[in-house]
């Protein structure tokens, strides 16, 4: 099982973003059985709340026999004509995300971009 939960892992990408505009954002951490557990990014314009985009990708992953938790959120600015992503803000729901672990993942998919985050703004 741990290795099948790992492969299923493996597949899940790491960042899924909105190409263009301000939006909420969570961090989750994606967990398959016995296999190490990976935290991805998902921000999306059309979720309302916080809690749509964590529900959303807890069924998609249920389908692949993952779970995960949600470490947080905030939001995202994404303008792609300067190549730049803000994070910032939080979730009222599930608390601030740790915006360092958000940027990094950010970073790795996005290498020709100046990510930047900060702790305050809504």
């Amino acid at each position: 099982a741990a290795a099948m939960a790992g492969e299923a892992l493996s597949r899940v990408p790491a960042v899924e973003i909105d190409g263009d505009g301000v939006f909420k954002y969570v961090l989750l951490r994606v967990r398959g059985a016995g296999a190490p557990a990976k935290d991805v990014v998902r921000g999306h314009g059309w979720a309302e709340y916080h809690a749509d985009l964590f529900e959303r990708t807890a069924e998609e992953l249920a389908r692949h026999g993952l779970s995960c938790e949600c470490l947080g959120g905030g939001r995202l600015s994404h303008r792609p004509e300067e190549r730049k992503i803000h994070v910032y803000g939080y979730s009222v729901g599930f608390g601030r995300a740790d915006h360092a672990v958000t940027t990094e993942k950010l970073k790795a998919e996005y290498p020709d971009y100046e990510i930047t985050w900060a702790d305050e703004g809504y």
